[in-house]
Order: C-alpha cells, then structure tokens, then sequence
C-alpha cells in the first residue's frame, strides 16, 4: 500500500482547516493508486486513525473545539475544493470527482501531447509542493521522488514557467534562470535578449559579480509594440519551488540587476512576478502579492502553460517560449516516474 501520510495536526491546526493540505493529499492518493482512484472518505478516515487514543473517534476529539469541523464538515470542505479547483483549472486540471463526490479519479494523458501540456504542469506542481521540506504528504512514503528525480521536476518547472509568462503577457519568453536550456552564459543570455527588446544597453558595472549565474531573475517576459518604442510590458521573474519562496521575491532584486549589468538602463520598468507550483491559501494571498509581485501559481500557471503551447493570444500577438521542446520531457519524466512509484505499492481494495 502506498504510504502517504496525512498530517492530521497540520491540517486542523488553530489557523482553521488546511483544505488545501487534504486535497492533495486525495490527489495524491489517486495519483498514485494503480486503479487512479481514491475514496474522498480516506481523509476522516485517516484522521481519525491518528487521532488521539483517549478519543474514540475524530467528533469527540473534536467537542468543544469550535475552530474545528466535524467529519461530516471536513469531508465536504475538502470535496469542495477540488471542486474549486476544477472549475477554476477546465481542461487543465487532471482529476476528477464522481457525482457523489465519493471518489476522485486521476487522468493521465495518454500520449504528452500539447493538449495536455496544462495538466502535466499541474502534476508536476504537485509533486513539487509535497517534496520532502515542502510537506510531510510524501515525506518517509515509498513514493516519494529520488534525488535525480526531484532535481529533473524542479528543472523542468523551469521551462513551464517560461511557458506561462509567456501566455500571461502574450508575447515571448526567455528562460534566464541558471542553467539556461541554450547553456548560454549570463551577459551572452543577456544581451541575446536585449538585442530584442532593444531598451537599453547591457554592460557589466564595476563591482558586479565577476561570474554571476542569473543574479535572481529566472524568467524574461516582453510584449513588444509595432513602433519599436520603450514602454511595454516588461517582467522579470523569479521561479521559486521551495518552502521559502516567501523569502525570495524579485522585488528587491530588479534595482540591483538594472544598476548591475546596464550601462543605459532601459526605460520600460519591470514587472515583477514569481512563479511557484503551490496551492495559495486566500486569506494570505493578498499579502503575499504586495510582498511577491504578481503570483502565478498552481490555480493559474497551468492553464497559462495550455494557451502558450496551443498558441492563443488576443489580436495579432504571437506567444512564443524557450524550452518549448522540454515539456514534453516533463510528461514522459512523470509517467516513469509515477510508473515506478506504484510498482513499489499495491491497489487499495475498492469498495461501492
């Protein structure tokens, strides 16, 4: 049997309930299951298995703690957001639930193809967001990535952030962060893109790290205008896939970098934002905004990853991306992966 773990503390702490936490926890659970399902009721029925013995069950653990739902409660607080989760994600979002709500259901793609290049963004940011130091999910499981497989995820989201931007804005993306997909050098990388953008002009400060990677900017975006002028949308952007990516915001970066590698610093500003494969909480997001910049995360870089690789864009704006070839890589890596995985479990016992 597979052996995840649902961090029952964790996802009922005095915060409120961590719906986010269960539900992938249920993602995985079916992700990982040789049938691609799981029973929704796993979650109450977890919790209660790890609640204290001196209770009898999760509702009477639960008396007296007002800040805290009953099972009932829990069970359809975590179905809801998966529903969420699918209304906001459509063709992007590789789960589903049956009419009841008893069982969620994984559909991998049957052949990577750019059609489901959203969906494997999102099972790739799942994974990324239960690593070990993430979250406890897959922390001691037998599921849980290697470290040539963790290092390939955490490359290959690289390149579906670069995808994303690139729909965001719709324009063109490069993916700067080190090392580069093209295994550029940083002022060769730079001054290949400024070439383009045609703002400005790149040139090393006296002071600046002599052999600097990518000096925390991971991603270039532009939308350039017809007249070849200053003053379009520009971002600088930082791919963050650990747990402190709260720490690691471009917005004290982008000053730094322009006074650092340009001689005539261009005109157009930044736009700053951070790509991340983590479900945000909705009561923090707003804060983490002011902090980060704009956030593209699991509720949103899929389907931006879905329209870059399928082309759409508004008017005569053409989306284009580095790394385009490496997506397909990242569905071929998870299949293996996930292939591996259940070769270490066994299928649950399905019960109707």
């Amino acid at each position: 049997m597979t052996s995840l773990y649902l961090p029952i503390d964790e996802i009922t702490g005095q915060g409120g309930i961590n719906y986010n936490m269960a539900a992938d926890f249920l993602e995985l659970s079916a992700l990982f299951s040789p049938g691609s399902a799981a029973a929704t009721a796993v979650v109450v029925n977890e919790a209660s298995i790890g609640a204290s013995e001196d209770y009898s069950n999760l509702t009477d653990e639960f008396v007296g703690r007002a800040d805290l739902p009953f099972e009932e409660e829990i069970h359809c607080g975590v179905v809801e957001r998966i529903s969420d989760r699918k209304r906001v994600l459509k063709r992007s979002y590789p789960f589903s639930l049956d009419a009841n709500g008893d069982w969620i259901t994984y559909h991998p793609s049957a052949d990577g193809s750019d059609e489901s290049s959203g969906s494997t963004a999102y099972t790739l940011s799942l994974l990324l967001s239960n690593l070990r130091g993430v979250s406890p999910i897959l922390h001691d499981s037998n599921v849980h990535p290697n470290e040539d497989e963790q290092r390939d995820l955490r490359r290959l989201f690289q390149y579906f952030a670069t995808a994303a931007l690139a729909a965001e804005i719709s324009g063109h993306a490069w993916s700067f962060g080190f090392p580069r997909p093209d295994g550029s050098g940083f002022m060769t990388k730079l001054k290949e893109i400024w070439n383009v953008l045609g703002d400005g002009l790149v040139q090393r400060q006296v002071g600046a790290p002599p052999q600097p990677k990518d000096d925390g900017i991971d991603v270039f975006a532009a939308r350039l205008p017809r007249d070849g002028l200053p003053g379009f949308p520009l971002v600088a952007a930082q791919v963050a896939t650990g747990k402190d990516f709260r720490n690691k915001s471009a917005k004290g970066r982008v000053s730094r970098f322009r006074e650092r590698w340009f001689g005539s610093q261009p005109a157009t500003e930044f736009i700053v934002y951070m790509a991340i494969p983590f479900a945000i909480e909705p009561d923090q997001f707003k804060d983490d905004v002011r902090t980060l910049g704009s956030i593209l995360h699991r509720l949103r870089l899929p389907e931006r990853v879905r329209q870059a690789v399928g082309g759409c864009a508004t008017g005569d704006d053409t989306i284009t991306f580095e790394g385009r070839e490496y997506l397909s890589d990242a569905w071929r890596c998870i299949c293996e992966y996930r292939t591996r995985a259940i070769g270490r479990g066994e299928e649950p016992e399905r019960q109707s």
